[in-house]
């Protein structure tokens, strides 16, 4: 099953995107990013709607879409473990987590959602939450591969 990450905003070289780097090659295979990002200066509502389209215009068709977003279901990584496990091994070829803007996500991108899946009430950098996602994903790899990486 193909990963993709699928971000507004262009990351900058630092420590967020070393760490995201890092676990991104780890998974097998690895997590892709596309980095979208609209430079027009418009109102609040019309750039959560453009930046919507924009996250779906790069998620491979037939893919099934997770919006990390604040108000999505909290979970714990042995249950997004077990989420990642049935659509794996339900046939799913294309898995894409979405992370939107500063303003969040457009209603394009919450009602195409198969999930949507929170880190927690507290709010995060967006290049922060990426690192955080990456992470998530090995650990669910570790997980389902039995690895001691993940200790209960």
């Amino acid at each position: 099953m193909r990963l993709l990450l699928a971000a507004v905003g262009k990351a900058k070289a630092g420590p967020e995107l070393d760490l995201f780097s890092q676990y991104a090659k780890r998974l097998s295979p690895p997590l892709g990013l596309r980095e979208v990002e609209e430079k027009r200066p418009l109102a609040s509502a019309q750039l959560k709607a453009r930046e919507a389209e924009l996250l779906l215009a790069v998620v491979p068709s037939g893919a099934v879409v997770v919006a990390l977003d604040e108000r999505g279901k909290d979970m714990t990584s042995p249950e997004l473990a077990e989420k990642i496990r049935g659509w794996r091994d339900g046939g799913t070829q294309d898995l894409a987590f979405l992370i939107g803007g500063a303003d969040g996500h457009g209603d394009m991108v919450r009602a195409r959602a198969d999930l949507l899946l929170s880190f927690g009430r507290l709010t995060w950098p967006h290049m922060l939450v990426r690192a955080l996602l990456a992470e998530q994903l090995w650990r669910s790899q570790a997980i389902l591969a039995g690895h001691p990486y993940h200790r209960t």
